[in-house]
């Protein structure tokens, strides 16, 4: 015979309503086609882009096996962006990238390339934030946001020099080992 619960007790976890939103869940098919769970519809990889590009948190699993596939699918969108238009990545940089891995920084590279990343977005959006008054959205035309960036490049130019340097000098003093001195797979700390 199950036992009551008291009516002062908290109700148990799976009974608690969830506060955060249910993580958006699409399946891959063994034909390739992703499905939505969330819509019941097939989409396509430019769907997904979207979904990226609108902040949407999600995971992408095997239909048969729930392997989770979330990463190679993002991989898959990154390299069709980078063959088609304007790549991102120089050919030089994605021979440096695959030089990591295996390597004993490959973790550590991996973390600050995450780092860089999120404090390059952030970057962004206080520039767009202070952009934001700058401008009547009636008269903004791609000429005028061309002229507005182009009086930027100089100043972002100079930003991403130092926090490129600042990123080197790090790198540099972890190859010393004055970051993590003693630690295994790194040189002794210089005294």
């Amino acid at each position: 015979m199950p036992s009551k619960r008291r009516a002062d007790a908290p109700a148990p976890p799976d009974a608690q309503a969830s506060t955060e939103p249910a993580l958006r869940s699409l399946k891959k098919y063994p034909n390739r086609r992703l499905y939505d769970t969330l819509t019941s519809s097939y989409i396509t990889l430019a769907n997904v882009k979207k979904m990226v590009l609108a902040g949407e948190d999600f995971e992408v699993r095997d239909a048969k096996s729930g392997e989770d596939l979330t990463r190679s699918i993002l991989l898959q969108i990154i390299l069709e962006e980078e063959s088609g238009g304007v790549p991102m990545f120089s050919t030089q940089m994605l021979a440096q990238i695959i030089r990591f891995y295996g390597h004993a920084m490959q973790g550590l590279m991996g973390s600050l390339l995450e780092k860089n990343l999120a404090a390059f977005a952030e970057m962004q959006g206080r520039l767009l934030e202070q952009s934001k008054g700058l401008y009547d959205p009636r008269s903004l035309t791609p000429e005028a946001w061309t002229q507005f960036l182009s009086g930027q490049a100089p100043m972002l130019q100079n930003l991403m020099s130092s926090y490129a340097e600042q990123g080197r000098a790090l790198f540099e003093q972890m190859q010393r080992g004055a970051v993590f001195p003693g630690m295994p797979g790194f040189p002794p700390g210089k005294k």
